[in-house]
């Protein structure tokens, strides 16, 4: 599969990164030659420094012969361009990021005629990240798959928790009335993602991800040693796209919000668009501001100012005040895995959210959706199961299903089943997959 990125920037490289697990024919183009370079040493891509909207550069590069063009530079107007001209020179598929809300759901124009296949807003994505946890805010991660049919769920193991110390059979025994899977562990302190098996044992403020059908999210609480959190008041810090965004869709889910903008045109601004929002004008750092604007009866509290550190030391604040749970949206994706070393409940990155939402397309096989986890560096498949594929052949436990990977469950006519060693599974089924990168063209091959 050939495929032309252009845009080297944080949503490119992740792309690429991905990418570059797998035999791909990958080609990164951007102006920025110090990008390149570090890609060049890091990844194996092959790289051009030039002008992505440039038909000569294109061609030079055999965009006629492409399978997909991902157009993800820092420019929405620049990524709907390249796309409009990659496809008249001859790609298959294009993909824009954008920002434009207009643009994603307009029955008025069909993209797709003028060469824009798909197009993602990582501000969009990002504002429906956090409005899903704060649905499930016990939880610091939390991935919904066929409406909540099943549901991929991340947690920090405290003191409270039960399971502590048991193995992940000893769990799976002592709480063998509720449905889950427990996925992954991310050890504090460690970058390793472990893929459990049953002698596996959970420790204190390890990342447990667990895979749970709806009916059984309730009962998960008492095991992890939490209570559900009821949120009903948020604030938000900046009125930035995500901060817009994200308001808008909590207001819709009847959350009681208010909105902090320092600039005053923008706050201005942001309260003719949204009405069912309290929007204060004020600096969201000035600790007398928030304390006027009743903080501590706050039960959420989502940092999306264009400042990263801005935003992770006022959710601090905000913990220190009570507050019962906090986002922070980051720029820097280093940032990502800190969340549960700092006392923030979920730090966010839109552009990765981005970049794994495209991923999905790039996909051998029939994968129906696809996320990324937060602390890890791996990725969840939602495989829809074809005819004669190979899962189909076996129980599970004889499938020599790779290590790196683990099935977390089955939805089966719109019903999940647990999928332990001896489910086989069927045509027609759809698979939760949890993967490590390295896993990825063994698991596609089986569901090929």
């Amino acid at each position: 599969m050939k495929i032309i990125i252009a845009g080297a920037g944080d949503v490119g490289f992740h792309l690429a990164k991905l990418l570059s697990y797998e035999a791909q024919d990958t080609y990164v183009i951007d102006f920025d030659g110090e990008k390149l370079d570090y890609l060049n040493n890091h990844l194996d891509v092959i790289t051009k420094k030039g002008d992505a909207t440039s038909i000569k550069l294109l061609k030079e590069i055999g965009i006629n012969s492409a399978d997909l063009l991902l157009a993800v530079t820092e420019s929405p107007n620049t990524n709907f361009t390249i796309s409009v001209i990659g496809k008249a020179l001859g790609v298959k598929k294009t993909i824009a990021r954008i920002s434009n809300p207009e643009f994603l759901d307009n029955p008025c124009i069909d993209f797709k005629e003028y060469g824009v296949d798909f197009m993602i807003s990582p501000e969009e994505l990002a504002a429906e990240e956090i409005k899903l946890l704060l649905n499930q805010s016990s939880f610091n991660d939390t991935v919904a798959f066929e409406n909540g049919v099943f549901n991929i769920m991340g947690t920090t193991l405290g003191y409270k928790s039960p399971i502590l110390d048991l193995t992940v059979k000893e769990a799976k025994d002592k709480y063998s009335l509720v449905d889950f899977i427990t996925i992954a562990i991310k050890r504090e302190g460690t970058s390793q993602t472990i893929i459990p098996r049953g002698d596996t044992e959970y420790k204190m403020n390890d990342q447990v991800y667990f895979s749970v059908p709806k009916y059984s999210i309730d009962k998960l609480y008492p095991i992890i040693g939490k209570e559900h959190i009821d949120i009903t008041n948020v604030m938000i810090l900046g009125g930035s796209g995500v901060g817009r965004k994200t308001a808008r869709k909590l207001c819709k889910d009847n959350f009681k919000v208010k909105l902090i903008e320092k600039d005053k045109d923008k706050a201005m601004q942001l309260a003719e668009d949204l009405r069912n929002t309290l929007v204060i004008y004020g600096d969201g750092r000035d600790l007398e501001l928030l304390e006027e604007e009743s903080i501590r009866e706050m039960d959420a509290f989502i940092a999306v100012t264009g400042d990263s550190e801005t935003n992770i030391m006022s959710c601090l604040v905000a913990k220190s005040k009570g507050v019962k749970k906090t986002v922070a949206l980051v720029e820097n994706m280093d940032y990502i895995n800190i969340s549960q070393t700092i006392g923030i409940d979920t730090l966010i990155n839109k552009k990765l959210i981005a970049a794994s939402n495209i991923f999905r397309h790039i996909r051998k096989g029939e994968i129906v959706a696809l996320a990324n986890l937060h602390n890890v560096d791996a990725e969840v498949f939602e495989f829809e199961v074809q005819p004669g594929a190979k899962v189909t052949k076996k129980i599970i436990k004889e499938l020599r299903f790779p290590r790196e990977a683990i099935i977390g469950g089955v939805i089966r006519n719109g019903e999940a089943l647990m999928s332990f060693g001896d489910f086989q599974l069927q045509s027609g089924d759809k698979a939760i997959v949890f993967c490590l990168p390295e896993a990825i063209t063994i698991v596609e091959d089986l569901f090929n």
